[in-house]
């Protein structure tokens, strides 16, 4: 699909990012609710211990040790899921949001899609800091809803687009400078979760979220196609978005793959051309980039002695190209972004995944679900012809 002037990504404008973020939640600091004063611990708590929530409240349970905040407790419609793992966190379980949101500043949703909105809205209008698991909600509409709450209420609002805090991506960020092309893998095996969404809200947006935060140019088309195989909605999927700035970027999910896969490939130009490949489940790659002159072309024995974890140069056509391991320092990124929410909320900061930005990946994600849709519709009616 092409978009010219005036046309749209689904129900808002052709995404352009955003001139820059807000340092400060507001420039004068507003009234926070109950919020404690910066020295005292900020309250946190769990709605939904699901398989991605009960990390986050493995993860709070570690911040608490540190003194770092107050786990209050968790939630979940099952009581006795909510029993157990309050249990093994030495924590409360909480019977209801209402009494969860009583004894807390901030809290992650943890939840199907179907709920974010709801739950998020409500949590927003008491008053509370909240960390919305991805996708954000399950319409754009909702989405600005909650922007909006939060904006006016001065409230942190951060989406769980959890490989925006990998490592890799922060690497990714300071050596691949001018993006021409991107490339990105994300596969697994069909889920036991998120089956109430099809494989681009499930997997392919954090792949959009990373390359819209990493391009930082207007989307100017987008061209999708996707099918289903064990599901109702797509299972796998492929997109080719094309950026104001001539950079290209190509994305891959599936979630029946035999394998689990999360790649991201960049060519970069500029005045020292590279090409870097990095794992982000792996936290690890290689950047691929001219060597100098006087460098000394690497023997057979180095490059297969020591290949993963040393300097190769090879030589084509003439020149030299050093393919290097790229210094990453290994962390768990969900780790880092409960404890940027925790920092932001503290701070009265902006989060780094904020529902402005989680918005813009989501209308993209929305334009390539609508095309895949139609696509299938077609499809089905040239089938009964």
């Amino acid at each position: 699909m092409r978009l010219t002037a005036g046309a749209s990504l689904v129900r808002s404008p052709i995404w352009t990012p955003p001139a820059c973020q807000t340092p400060a939640l507001s420039a004068t600091p507003p009234q926070w609710h109950t919020l404690p004063v910066a020295a005292e611990k900020i309250r946190v708590a769990v709605i939904g211990t699901g398989s991605l929530g009960k990390e986050h409240a493995r993860l709070y349970a570690e911040l608490a040790r540190t003194g770092a905040v107050d786990f209050t407790g968790v939630f979940d419609a099952n009581p006795e899921a909510a029993r157990k793992h309050a249990a093994a966190h030495g924590t409360r379980a909480f019977t209801s949001i209402a009494e969860a949101a009583a004894a807390s500043d901030a809290l992650s949703i943890v939840t199907p899609t179907t709920a974010h909105f709801d739950i998020a809205k409500a949590l927003l209008e008491q008053g509370r800091h909240v960390l919305v698991e991805k996708p954000m909600t399950e319409r754009s509409d909702q989405a600005a809803e909650l922007v909006r709450l939060a904006h006016e209420r001065k409230l942190v609002l951060q989406v769980g687009h959890v490989e925006r805090f990998n490592p890799v991506f922060s690497y990714l960020e300071t050596a691949a400078p001018e993006p021409r092309f991107i490339e990105c893998h994300r596969l697994s095996p069909f889920p036991a979760r998120s089956t109430d969404i099809g494989v681009v809200l499930d997997l392919m947006i954090h792949d959009l979220d990373v390359v819209l935060a990493f391009v930082k140019s207007p989307v100017v088309s987008v061209d999708a196609v996707g099918i289903p195989v064990l599901s109702k909605s797509e299972d796998i999927a492929n997109a080719r978005l094309r950026f104001a700035n001539g950079c290209v970027a190509n994305l891959t999910a599936s979630r029946i793959s035999p394998e689990r896969l999360r790649k991201i490939r960049v060519f970069s130009g500029g005045a020292q051309p590279s090409y870097i490949s990095l794992d982000y489940r792996e936290q690890k790659g290689f950047i691929y980039r001219l060597a100098g002159d006087d460098a000394e072309k690497s023997s057979l024995l180095k490059m297969l002695l020591s290949a993963n974890d040393s300097a190769i140069v090879s030589e084509f056509a003439g020149k030299k190209i050093v393919r290097e391991p790229v210094p990453i320092a290994k962390d768990e990124p969900l780790k880092l972004e409960l404890a940027h929410f925790v920092e932001c909320v503290r701070e009265r900061r902006t989060p780094k995944v904020s529902g402005e930005s989680a918005k813009h990946a989501l209308d993209v994600a929305f334009e390539i679900t609508r095309q895949i849709q139609a696509a299938s519709t077609t499809e089905a009616q040239r089938t009964q012809r």
